[in-house]
């Protein structure tokens, strides 16, 4: 229980010394593009492809309550907002901590233990400025727009499914999929993938910093970052939820 407290601790204030360069001063030159690729641009079909699954298995396991009483027309709706404001970000971002957060977890580990990271120190660059602001930066920004392209892809595999394989009629499906679907749950699907990505950059990072020696401490840095981040997502995604549907009682009844 200690150790824990202890690397909590920790973690808090190695998230508070990048939050406070994050607004201080911008990324190094010639640090942020080639992370952004690395994040954004290389997992645009992995993000791509999981969305679509979640999208034709949602409507798959939907069908048969549905058909049975008779609302198979209103699939879209269920189908649509689930992915939209739950599913999509859900695991859009479990897939990136997985992709994005082990392999940041897996470089900064071994800068560590090759002392690149004290290398920087001593030529006077701060490793937390240099190494992770243009990462958290690159998460808090790119993370969101991969979830839109889960979302967008989630959708289209669900109406394959639905339209092409059920044979439900397109204009009732559609008609049923839009009316569900408001500027608010746009807005709540967006706002997790914000807070999700900011998480998996300071966790992975946080775990590449503090990497043991040797190959072994940075494999086990790598499955830390993903476990916590994991972990991170599903608890923020609880206590996001709960804000959000407050808000939304407080602003709309």
């Amino acid at each position: 229980m200690t150790d824990a407290i202890v690397a909590l601790g920790d973690w808090t204030a190695f998230s508070g010394r990048a939050l406070l360069w994050t607004l201080r001063r911008r990324p190094g030159p010639g640090t942020f593009l080639p992370i952004c690729y690395q994040i954004g641009v290389n997992s645009v079909m992995v993000v791509a492809v999981t969305g679509a699954f979640i999208g034709m298995v949602l409507a798959v396991q939907a069908y048969g309550s549905y058909h049975v009483m008779g609302l198979d027309t209103w699939l879209g709706s269920v189908t649509n907002m689930s992915v939209v404001r739950e599913l999509g970000p859900v695991l859009a971002a479990t897939m990136l901590a997985g992709r994005v957060g082990s392999a940041m977890a897996a470089e900064l580990g071994t800068m560590r233990v090759t002392e690149q990271i004290d290398a920087l120190a001593v030529l006077g660059v701060d490793p937390v400025h240099h190494l992770v602001v243009p990462r958290f930066l690159a998460c808090v920004l790119l993370i969101p727009l991969l979830t839109i392209v889960a979302n967008c892809m989630g959708m289209i595999g669900s109406a394959m499914i639905c339209l092409h394989v059920y044979h439900i009629d397109p204009h009732h499906y559609w008609e049923h999929g839009r009316d569900y679907i408001g500027l608010w749950d746009l807005f709540a699907g967006l706002v997790k993938p914000v807070v999700f990505g900011g998480f998996i950059a300071l966790i992975s990072c946080h775990r590449g910093f503090n990497s043991r020696a040797g190959s072994e401490g940075v494999g086990q840095a790598a499955t830390e970052a993903f476990v916590l981040s994991f972990i991170s997502i599903l608890a923020l995604d609880f206590f996001l939820s709960l804000a959000i549907n407050g808000l939304h009682d407080r602003i709309f009844s």
